[in-house]
């Protein structure tokens, strides 16, 4: 099993001096650290308008490393795909592909604030619908040779040929998963697949539940099962003290970022996307002490190395980590990538081979 770093850039909190221009930056420094510590890969999000996260633009972030690294992945965590034209964000990151020397990891999803939403006029009501056709469009723009056409609901386009082309055919396609209707997608389309635990285990169980699902998923629409990754808040404990602090930031990501951005309202919300009830009372009802493995891998490295071990048993290939969450201060973001490098990721053969 490999490891990422990961970050949705959530920097909404009271009292929170960080401005986002800054948070920005510290973000970029971190993927570039991540290189130095032996990570797979640098997973950046995409969020709209500071409602959840302040960094619109993962492509222009990754984009900026590229002279600076030779060999981390460079992956959006996810681009939101009904918010924007596909053939604009085939081009994006095939553009990126190409400067990168064939390092990206491309993810979508839909995401889930309506917020985000409506100032790009996008339909949010037809999220899923529209994720799904983008998806086809992005795919046949990268690896079609020659000029293409498509005819959809939602999209009419003729003799089409994108440049510049990818470098990798194709380029390693993830579809990020809450629900059996984006997995019923990826198995569909092919895709590879990327958990969020504690959804995961809300919809399916657990992870292994959710992998085996995706595999039967795939087996069902003849296509061959890909790679699963997943997500996972992370911080290394030694003490009580460092652990209740973790706990606290978790909560306060959940209280002060996530909740705010699901709709409750009734008839806004699409049907696919109902679950997100359910999050909601979960999010609602949880408290610091009864968080578990199930959405944070916290204490010393010695358990966290235990809970990954059986992360890799459920079939999961890479986990990416979510260090920076609930406003820590940048130089202990850094301090948990090089403890987690330097105590955990010697346990895993994948970690030692990917760094190589």
């Amino acid at each position: 099993m490999k490891f990422g770093y990961f970050t949705l850039s959530d920097n909404h909190y009271p009292d929170n001096a960080r401005t986002p221009e800054q948070f920005v930056l510290e973000i970029r420094e971190q993927a570039l650290a991540a290189e130095k510590l032996g990570y797979n890969s640098a997973w950046i999000g995409e969020h709209h308008f500071d409602t959840l996260g302040v960094n619109s633009c993962p492509h222009l972030v990754l984009a900026s490393i590229v002279p600076l690294t030779k060999r981390i992945r460079l992956a959006p965590a996810v681009a939101v795909l009904p918010l924007h034209h596909p053939l604009r964000v085939a081009e994006e990151w095939a553009t990126l592909d190409l400067l990168s020397g064939g390092r990206v990891d491309f993810a979508v999803g839909r995401g889930y604030d309506r917020r985000e939403y409506e100032p790009f006029g996008a339909n949010y009501m037809d999220s899923l619908e529209l994720m799904a056709e983008r998806v086809e469009i992005v795919r046949k723009a990268w690896g079609e040779k020659g000029k293409w056409s498509y005819n959809g609901r939602f999209h009419k386009i003729n003799d089409m040929e994108i440049t510049p082309k990818p470098i990798q055919q194709p380029i390693p396609f993830y579809m990020a998963c809450f629900s059996r209707a984006s997995m019923e997608i990826a198995a569909k389309q092919g895709l590879h697949i990327l958990f969020a635990p504690f959804a995961a285990a809300m919809t399916f169980g657990d992870l292994a539940n959710a992998v085996q699902a995706y595999r039967d998923e795939c087996e069902k629409h003849g296509t061959k099962p890909g790679i699963a990754k997943c997500s996972y808040f992370v911080h290394v404990a030694d003490t009580p003290a460092e652990e209740d602090f973790a706990r606290e930031t978790l909560m306060k990501y959940f209280n002060h970022a996530v909740l705010p951005a699901f709709t409750q309202t009734p008839g806004k919300t699409p049907p696919t996307m109902l679950y997100f009830n359910k999050i909601v009372e979960i999010l609602k009802g949880m408290r610091k002490e009864t968080l578990s493995d199930k959405s944070i891998l916290l204490g010393p490295a010695e358990r966290i190395v235990e809970t990954l071990k059986r992360v890799e048993a459920a079939g999961i290939d890479e986990v990416i980590l979510y260090f920076n969450v609930g406003a820590k201060p940048h130089a202990m973001v850094l301090d948990q990538m090089e403890r987690f490098a330097a105590k955990v990721m010697p346990h895993f053969a994948g970690a030692a081979v990917a760094a190589q």
